[in-house]
């Protein structure tokens, strides 16, 4: 099977309709094989009160784009995905633009997929650090 990379940030990006990830108003905006980028505009919705993005704003970006990205190693009509841990370093502040979080895998196997999450500002500076290890699961009959 081929990687098509509009149809991978259609699906994403459709897939968040109604959720989290569209309050926080994240949009998937690259993939690749190996790789998955989302960005989320820094405002007032997503500070904590001293006007700064607030770090768990950033691990929800991270997570999300982490998670979405395990969906091109497993066949969603059988599987699907869980964040099971997270962790997170923020590095630097922001205030305003956007922070874009690109995810890596470093371990794929059956069971257990281990990504790398790096949100960066608009200028490419790191702004937080994340490891997200998702568990795969059989989709439970209805």
């Amino acid at each position: 099977m081929t990687f098509d990379k509009d149809k991978t940030l259609q699906f994403c990006n459709q897939f968040s309709k109604n959720t989290l990830m569209e309050t926080l108003k994240i949009e998937y905006i690259d993939a690749g094989e190996d790789f998955l980028v989302a960005r989320m505009p820094v405002n007032p919705a997503v500070h904590q009160p001293m006007g700064l993005l607030h770090g768990g704003a950033s691990v929800a970006l991270a997570e999300s784009v982490g998670s979405a990205a395990s969906f091109f190693f497993i066949n969603p009509e059988l599987q699907e995905v869980r964040g099971i841990e997270i962790s997170a370093n923020h590095l630097k502040s922001i205030r305003e633009g956007f922070v874009y979080g690109t995810a890596r895998i470093i371990h794929k196997g059956r069971s257990l997929h281990l990504w790398e999450i790096r949100i960066t500002d608009e200028e490419g500076n790191l702004v937080s650090l994340c490891k997200l290890t998702n568990m795969v699961l059989d989709r439970q009959k209805k």
